[in-house]
């Protein structure tokens, strides 16, 4: 009979402990599907006397998890720690040096040293799995590497971070339905979300766009076969997105939605991570709640899309446990699809040279001139008006309005530079607003 594939888990919080007990909740699934079973050999974690709900008794208990990692009679090492660097980068470099594959949901470490440590595992003739460090439950990785391994893939893009997307869901819901009751702002969404536990008690990851980033930069080395780049990826986040920017949206048939954007264009890169006016009635625009969806465009496939939870202990251990599932089966694909030798430096396309339309929000005073001044910083970028919004009077002249401008297709940089000419007018009394519109 074929041994099981012996595994130790560093890291018992929601996905190790979700992890142990979808193991052994499916053990007997679990082994007819990877033709042998799984079997946990060694656990560690910072708090031994923890109530996990679990019983960790049959486990070999480690305090050290770098010790684990050289020292477990284990075929692979779980790392579920978490961080770029410290322990958890220590934990996998010991596992791989020791030639046990690495089953990880790190996407963080992932994007900092992915090239590395793909290349040091090739070096060791083992693996490093990551499924569940990309979009929780969804399949994405799998997706790419295996499902669309025949395609070039000219874009791939998504909702990858559940909790903006509940954020921005409830800021909109209220404008969406009958039922519908005023629109809430961030600020509110956002102790709302911590509250049910859908967002840290530091939320800056999420909401600034980072986590967004560490995912995005793993799916584009995994899509156009090029070393992991995450210093490359343009970061902004939700904090800026007002009840009034989604009253509009709402208003002008968009919804607004934090995406991970990459591509290629003309031989170069592009990696981008901002919030986006997506036209409603386009199949990422429906994608609600703390669900995740990617979409990848290939040259034979078309267009594909993925939907599911992108976070939680159930879909995340699930992902873990698929990556063990293979890994008992034998199958042990390159970690970013291709050789880590033949992974290709590309030269990156910075943001100031993207093109877009935009949506802009002006608070401005109400008097006569103003309009025509903005317009005057926009034609003198060569930037073309689609058109203009601005709902009411003030009570007197002088007093604030805002002014909603959407913008046909131009540059970032001419833009950005409008952007600073039009925050110096004397009318305007806040920073302009901006938001990109997205054409898929």
């Amino acid at each position: 009979m074929t041994e099981p594939l012996r595994i130790a888990v560093a890291g018992l919080g929601t996905v190790g402990a979700g992890t142990l007990r979808l193991l052994d909740q499916n053990a007997v699934a679990i082994a007819a599907r990877s033709g042998r079973g799984i079997s946990v050999a060694a656990v560690c974690a910072r708090d031994k006397g923890r109530d996990r709900g679990i019983d960790l008794s049959p486990y070999q208990w480690f305090d050290d998890p770098v010790a684990m990692a050289r020292e477990a009679d284990a075929d692979v090492v779980v790392e579920l720690i978490g961080g770029a660097e410290g322990t958890a980068l220590e934990t996998v470099k010991a596992a791989l040096s020791q030639g046990r594959s690495v089953v990880t949901a790190n996407k963080a470490l992932l994007a900092h040293h992915g090239t590395a440590l793909a290349r040091l595992a090739e070096d060791r003739g083992c693996t490093i799995a990551y499924e569940a460090a990309v979009a929780g439950g969804i399949p994405i990785i799998k997706g790419l590497r295996e499902g669309l391994a025949g395609n070039r893939i000219s874009r791939v893009y998504g909702i990858l971070n559940g909790t903006c997307n509940y954020i921005l869901t409830q800021m909109s819901a209220a404008g969406g339905g009958a039922n519908a009751g005023p629109v809430q702002d961030f600020a509110d969404v956002l102790a709302d979300a911590q509250r049910l536990g859908y967002a840290e008690a530091d939320p800056s990851f999420d909401v600034d766009g980072v986590d967004t980033a560490h995912k995005l930069a793993i799916l584009t080395a995994l899509a156009f076969g090029c070393e992991v780049d995450f210093d490359s990826v343009y970061v902004e986040g939700i904090r800026n997105v007002s009840a009034l920017d989604v009253a509009y949206a709402e208003e002008l048939g968009y919804c607004i939605k934090l995406l991970g954007v990459a591509q290629q264009v003309n031989g170069a890169v592009e990696q981008r991570v901002h919030p986006c006016m997506v036209r409603k009635g386009r199949p990422i625009a429906s994608v609600d709640g703390v669900f995740n969806a990617v979409v990848a465009d290939g040259d034979f496939v078309d267009t594909t899309m993925y939907e599911g939870r992108g976070a939680g202990a159930g879909p995340t251990a699930s992902a873990v446990v698929a990556d063990l599932i293979d890994l008992a089966r034998g199958t042990a694909p390159p970690v970013f699809g291709i050789a880590s030798t033949q992974l290709r430096q590309l030269p990156t396309l910075p943001m100031e040279r993207h093109t877009c339309a935009y949506y802009l929000r002006l608070l401005v005073l109400d008097k006569p001139g103003v309009i025509a001044d903005v317009s005057a910083v926009l034609r003198d970028a060569d930037i073309s008006m689609e058109s203009m919004l601005q709902r009411g009077r003030a009570e007197g002249e002088g007093e604030p309005v805002p002014v909603i401008i959407m913008t046909h297709e131009t540059s970032e940089a001419s833009m950005q530079a409008a952007l600073a000419r039009i925050a110096a007018l004397d009318a305007t009394l806040e920073p302009p607003q901006l938001i990109r519109i997205v054409d898929f």
